[in-house]
């Protein structure tokens, strides 16, 4: 996963850098608003922890732009050292999902990210996960579509896997990237292009199938369902 923290304390960026990361998470920093707001125009987090007090904007005003441009989806954490029950009502108001006052304790942090992104992304859970005609063993990494096995290379699985455990979500070239050859890889975006439309092919990825793949310019793709229903595969 793909988790920016916003703060402008070094200290506090690096302490929750550190939990991040433990976790098998890849950590973003942002000191200011504006830099994470323009960033989220291209690049798309799983996560965004955000401090309060900040030097140019608001930890609250941050949370709405976000929510305005896009979405409720992705789960937000106020990480703060205001703690009345009347900043933990505006946190949660502006569009916050939790909330958690500073001093940073590693346990409870862990235990709350944990928590949000087990909510946020049930179906990135492990063993048989079905998307209508699709179906995935991600013990034998293997994926049958209408129960007919459909070979595919490793990463033509992760790329599969990720973006079905994504749907709807805009996912950045780069996002999609580290997920699926990690991060030391520099890979061209023609490459990935090539990937995604493979994908497409070899999964008939159509709107008759339930699912297509739509690139959005500059920023990446989306994996959408086009809300077909299919009787359950035996």
């Amino acid at each position: 996963m793909r988790i920016a923290v916003l703060d402008d304390d070094p200290l506090v960026q690096e302490l929750e850098r550190a939990a991040i990361e433990q976790l098998g998470h890849s950590c973003y920093t942002y000191s200011d608003g504006v830099s994470l707001l323009k960033d989220l125009r291209r690049q798309t987090f799983d996560l965004l922890i955000v401090d309060w007090h900040l030097p140019d904007m608001d930890g609250p005003r941050v949370v709405e732009s976000v929510r305005k441009s896009i979405g409720s989806n992705i789960p937000i954490l106020f990480v703060t050292r205001r703690g009345t029950e009347e900043d933990v009502v505006e946190g949660l108001s502006c569009g916050a999902d939790d909330f958690m006052t500073k001093p940073v304790r590693i346990g409870e942090l862990t235990a709350r990210l944990n928590a949000l992104l087990r909510r946020a992304y049930p179906a990135t859970q492990t063993g048989n996960l079905e998307f209508g005609i699709y179906r995935f063993n991600t013990d034998k990494r293997s994926l049958e579509v209408r129960g007919v096995p459909v070979e595919m290379k490793t990463r033509e699985f992760n790329l599969a896997l990720f973006m079905f455990q994504n749907v709807g979500r805009l996912l950045s070239r780069d996002h999609v990237r580290e997920m699926v050859w990690g991060q030391l890889y520099q890979v061209p975006s023609r490459s990935l292009d090539t990937h995604v439309s493979r994908l497409r092919t070899k999964l008939e990825l159509t709107p008759e199938n339930g699912y297509v793949v739509n690139a959005v310019y500059g920023v990446g793709y989306r994996l959408e369902s086009s809300g077909l229903e299919f009787p359950e595969v035996n």
